[in-house]
Formats: C-alpha cells, sequence, structure tokens
C-alpha cells in the first residue's frame, strides 16, 4: 500500500553531499531538492544528515544503521533519497539509491570514500534495501545493471542539467585567449593528456590553459594556471570567456561541466566517454581520451572563430534540452514507482 502523509509525499532526502564546498553531487543534491519543492509545492523534502546536525542520542551516531532511520521517523518520511550511493540498514521506509557512476570500482578508486562505497553498495543492492536506483545516464544504467544483476525496470535514467545561472556573461576583452578545464583534479579526469597537447598548441598559438577543481591527486600542471575550487557564481564568467571548455577524462557518469559550458555558449573538446557521447548528442567535438595529436588538433581549430562558432550554437541548442524541472519529474516518478512496489 503506498503511504502519503496529509500534505502530500514527504522524501527525507541524504545531504551529506552538501558537507562538500564545491562538487557535481553537492550540486546535484541542491538542485534536485529546490526543483522538487519548486514544482511540488504539496510535497515535503527535507534534508537529513549527520554530517549537517549532530545526532540526538548516543546510538544514532550510528547513522546508517540507527540515526537516519530515528530521524525519518521524527519527520513523517514515507521514502529515503539516497543521493550518494548509500540507503539505511534497517528500512522502516522505502529507499531510492543515486549511482552516479562506477569510479569505486575502477583502479583509480582508492580513496577511502572510494573504499566504503566498494564495500557497501553492493550488499544495500543485493539486499534490496533500494527499492529503485537512479543513474545519471544511460551509459551508467547499463553498467550498473550488469554489475550488479538487477532487474532492468528497478534502474532509471534521469539526466541532471546545468543550472539557471550558467549562461553567457561579458567578461575582460584585452585577456589572452585560453582553454577551460572545470572538474576534479584527479587521475581519470585524464588531465595529463591535455596538458601536453596544450603545450603542443602553445609553440603555435598564444592560448593559456586554466584548470579550475577541487584537488584530489597533485597532477603536474607545467606552465598551466591552476586555480583549485572556486564559488559556482564564478563559473559562468570563466566559461563564458573561454575560447573552448576541454573535457578530456576516461570515466564520467554525465558529465555536467560540458553542459555547463553548452549553456554559457561555449564551445566543448570532450573525450569520447559514452556517457559524455550521450549527454553532447553531437554538439561537442569530441576526441579519443587517449589520442594526443587529436587534442592537438582540436585545441587548434577552436581558435578559428568562425569554426568556433557552429559549435557554441550547436551547444546552446543542446543545453536547452535539459532542465532541473525536467529532473525534478522524473525523480518524483520514481519516488512514486519505489513506494508502490513496497
Amino acid at each position: 500500500m503506498v503511504r502519503y502523509n496529509s500534505n502530500g509525499l514527504r522524501v527525507a532526502i541524504d545531504g551529506t553531499p552538501l558537507i562538500v564546498p564545491t562538487g557535481g553531487i553537492r550540486r546535484y543534491v541542491e538542485e534536485l531538492t529546490a526543483a522538487l519543492r519548486q514544482h511540488f509545492p504539496e510535497d515535503d523534502y527535507p534534508i537529513i544528515s549527520d554530517q549537517l546536525s549532530p545526532p540526538r542520542w548516543p546510538l544514532e551516531r550510528r547513522w546508517w544503521l540507527w540515526g537516519v532511520r530515528r530521524e525519518m521517523e521524527r519527520r513523517g518520511a514515507d521514502l529515503f533519497h539516497g543521493t550518494d550511493f548509500s540507503v539505511p540498514y534497517l528500512p522502516s521506509r522505502p529507499s531510492v539509491m543515486t549511482v552516479h557512476d562506477l569510479s569505486p570500482w575502477r583502479p583509480e578508486g582508492t580513496s577511502e570514500a572510494s573504499r566504503r562505497v566498494r564495500f557497501r553498495t553492493p550488499l544495500l543492492l543485493r539486499m534490496g534495501l533500494a527499492k529503485m536506483v537512479i543513474t545519471p545516464s544511460e551509459a551508467i544504467r547499463r553498467e550498473v545493471i550488469g554489475r550488479f544483476h538487477l532487474a532492468p525496470d528497478r534502474v532509471i535514467a534521469v539526466p541532471l542539467a546545468a543550472s539557471l545561472h550558467f549562461r553567457p556573461v561579458e567578461t575582460q576583452r584585452n585577456r589572452r585567449p585560453y582553454l577551460l578545464y572545470v572538474g576534479t583534479i584527479e587521475p581519470r579526469k585524464n588531465l595529463t593528456r591535455v596538458i601536453e597537447a596544450w603545450k603542443e598548441v602553445r609553440k603555435r598559438a598564444e592560448v593559456d590553459l586554466v584548470l579550475v577543481g577541487r584537488v584530489r591527486t597533485q597532477v603536474d600542471c607545467g606552465s598551466a594556471t591552476l586555480i583549485g575550487a572556486v564559488p559556482d557564481s564564478d563559473l559562468p564568467a570563466l566559461y563564458s570567456g573561454a575560447v573552448a571548455a576541454v573535457y578530456p577524462s576516461v570515466y564520467e557518469g554525465f558529465g555536467l561541466p560540458v553542459l555547463e559550458a553548452m549553456q554559457c555558449g561555449t564551445m566543448v573538446i570532450a573525450s569520447r566517454d559514452p556517457a559524455i557521447t550521450e549527454l553532447a548528442g553531437g554538439a561537442a567535438l569530441q576526441v579519443d581520451a587517449g589520442d594526443g595529436a587529436g587534442w592537438v588538433e582540436a585545441m587548434m581549430s577552436a581558435l578559428n572563430a568562425e569554426f568556433r562558432a557552429g559549435w557554441c550554437e550547436a551547444g546552446r541548442r543542446r543545453a536547452a534540452e535539459f532542465s532541473w524541472e525536467r529532473t525534478a519529474r522524473m525523480t518524483r516518478e520514481v519516488y512514486g514507482e519505489a513506494l508502490r512496489r513496497s
């Protein structure tokens, strides 16, 4: 039986990713929650996490075992949405889990957080503790079904979107031309390849390379400009001023910076990763992740204003196909299905 509270559906959303100052998963939680609240005002979407407010009782410090369950009971929640690979271990209500990608199971997934996910998530899925699973792309949906042997109708691809504040803005006209990378600084982003390609490009043309994002792993940036993490409010100007945004990742779950750049009217040069290819829809200039010469050629082509203009327009059209309203409505349908299966 599907149970709704008197004012609509009440979904407790895992806010743990909000403790990280930047990043795609934080943005996912913020934007999805805001869109759900806007488009389903009859519902209630409280954000809960032991990282945002301390548990009330000692036993609740074992958050995933006891704490989250007690907090849901206090909130009168109908369902829990685990936004980052986890759901309660002892559910009193049904749960939905978002699996952003399978990077924790790749060779580079050696961090402590990856190890926890690698051990915990398969058990939660195998035990059926997540009634439904959300992925950001069909590419990841297929991977999740194959790796965890899940029924296809239990895994739903719900694409993300760029925030509305990502739009073209006026920038300094006397600044040197630059190529821009936005994303986490870590091995799977393949930055070494793009830095080496840029060094070759710089022998032929005056163009800088600017790297923006949280540093997880040290990378030899050479003479590229490493800014590090910046507030989301600074990103539209960085995208808008760039000759092109480069996204050379060898593996992605969605590739949100690609969509952000497109929405800002910036040409995108990206790898041929399946999720990025799905997202780009032919509106990005794509190169094999390991093709150094191909990256050099693509960067040189981007310096031609006429060539670049066509890609900028294609990107704007493609970005217009995505919205957080669409993401929220599709997610709300998954919530309903999880309750029906309970």
